[in-house]
């Protein structure tokens, strides 16, 4: 199965507790990291409520 890399680009403070509990969960914690995923319909999800914090680059 393909993975996806997923880079927060954007601060949480200022968004919504859902949407910091979602970067939480995805494994960010710090601007400019980058986690690898499995590239699945709930990881698509979670990326979709918060894609104004983040960048995905197909891996």
């Amino acid at each position: 199965m393909a993975n996806v890399n997923i880079k927060l680009v954007k601060s949480v403070i200022g968004s919504l507790p859902k949407q910091r509990k979602t970067v939480e969960a995805l494994g960010l914690s710090k601007v400019g990291q980058v986690v690898e995923k499995p590239d699945n319909a709930q990881i698509r999800g979670m990326i979709e409520r918060v894609k104004h914090l983040v960048e995905v680059v197909e891996a």
